[in-house]
C-alpha cells in the first residue's frame, strides 16, 4: 500500500518538472506486467502493432506510468483507451 502511495506522490511531482525523457526500465516493466494477459499479449506478439511498443513515444510514455498500467489491467474502458491509442498511432 504505502509504494503505491509513493508512486502515486513521485508521478504528481515529476509531472511538474516535466522531462521529455522517458523511462526505458519502467516501461519495459509495465509492458512485462501487461504481457501476462491474453488480450494484451496478443496485440503485443501482432506484426502489425509489436514495433509501436519499442519506438512510439506516444504509446511509450501512456505505458510509463504503472499507475495507468494497473488501471489498464482492471479496466475495460481503459483498456478500450488504449487500443484506440495504438491504432491512432498505427494510422500516422
Amino acid at each position: 500500500m504505502f509504494s503505491i502511495i509513493f508512486e502515486l506522490i513521485a508521478g504528481l511531482f515529476g509531472s511538474i518538472g516535466y522531462s521529455d525523457t522517458l523511462n526505458t526500465k519502467k516501461i519495459d516493466q509495465n509492458i512485462e506486467r501487461l504481457n501476462q494477459h491474453d488480450w494484451f499479449n496478443k496485440i503485443f506478439e501482432d506484426e502489425k502493432y509489436h514495433r509501436l511498443f519499442f519506438v512510439n513515444k506516444r504509446i511509450r510514455r501512456y505505458l510509463q506510468s504503472t499507475i495507468r498500467v494497473r488501471k489498464i489491467i482492471r479496466s475495460k474502458e481503459a483498456q478500450r483507451k488504449l487500443l484506440l491509442l495504438i491504432e491512432k498511432q498505427i494510422k500516422s
